[in-house]
């Protein structure tokens, strides 16, 4: 068996074209969706996250803003900023690009954003509901493995789903939406014993645990469906040799980058046995932005009553 390869990147276009679509017909009711990225500090991945998110707003007709504050700034200070935009009713969505620096107290920033414009379902009012199974804004890439699942024909009602890692992000949020489709959940993490033992009687595996190519073929039932969150920067060229052998694309992108992403899933080995497999890059990442920009549009619809 070779697996499918789960293409994240058409998936996400898909998405932002109905999210563009949308958008449109608000216009035409003199409504136009507003997100603003609150940037600290001058680090050059947040940048060129910041204004690739802010390309995509332009793109699908969505007011953007990046309102870039010192990384000196203190949390009150903050704080008072996102109030600013709290109270801002051009802005549907708030979101904070972290990560923040060490002085600031980030559970105190995220706690003070209004939930209604939480695009990043951090806040713990969303995370509450969530639980409940409420309808609220949740976290964009468990939301983005969701959809990647949905689109991609993957039956979850009755499935055994296994989640590794339980991060406030991604782990928790995304074991919850499993079990609201009606998975059989088990959530695993660092001190789980005999992690293949379990992994083994998944149908579905979300690896999201942050550890290059940890998940090996000997941790995957044959016929699994792959879910691979992580992204580890790799810059040891015995590592990419040992994970990609002599695969071509790989080697081209080490060396004009002197790096490569590689994902939780030891892509080699464990397409041999799954089902469907999302690659990195290509399969979870561009489901992340798709879903901040739906969030965003859900975030004005639900302020405004709008069905």
């Amino acid at each position: 068996m070779t697996a499918t390869f789960i293409d994240g990147n058409k998936i996400a276009e898909d998405i932002k074209a109905e999210v563009a679509a949308d958008v449109a017909r608000l216009k035409e009711r003199g409504i136009r969706p507003g997100l603003t990225v609150i940037l600290v500090g001058d680090d050059p991945a947040s940048s060129s996250y910041v204004n690739m998110k802010a390309r995509t707003c332009e793109r699908l007709g969505i007011a953007s803003r990046k309102l870039t504050i010192p990384a000196g700034v203190q949390t009150e200070e903050l704080v008072d900023a996102v109030r600013g935009l709290n109270e801002d009713d051009a802005v549907d969505g708030i979101l904070i690009q972290l990560p923040l620096p060490k002085h600031v107290n980030k559970h105190r920033v995220l706690e003070s954003v209004d939930p209604a414009k939480d695009v990043d379902g951090f806040h713990s009012s969303n995370l509450g509901s969530l639980l409940l199974g409420h309808e609220t804004l949740t976290a964009c890439t468990p939301s983005g493995v969701m959809e990647l699942l949905k689109r991609s024909g993957v039956a979850l009602e009755g499935a055994n789903a296994v989640v590794l890692g339980r991060s406030d992000d991604v782990g928790k949020p995304q074991a919850v939406l499993l079990m609201h489709a009606n998975a059989t959940v088990t959530i695993c993490h660092s001190k789980t014993k005999r992690l293949a033992d379990v992994t083994r009687q998944a149908d579905v595996i979300v690896a999201a645990i942050g550890r290059a190519a940890m998940v090996t073929r000997d941790h995957v039932k044959p016929g699994a469906v792959v879910i691979d969150v992580g992204t580890n920067k790799v810059s040891d060229r015995a590592t990419v040799e040992r994970l990609f052998g002599n695969d071509e694309a790989r080697w081209n992108d080490f060396q004009r980058r002197g790096y490569i992403w590689v994902g939780d899933v030891d892509e080699r080995s464990v397409k041999e046995v799954a089902s469907m497999l999302t690659p990195v890059p290509g399969g979870v990442g561009p489901m992340t932005i798709a879903m901040l920009m739906k969030n965003t549009l859900k975030a004005a619809r639900m302020r405004r009553g709008i069905g």
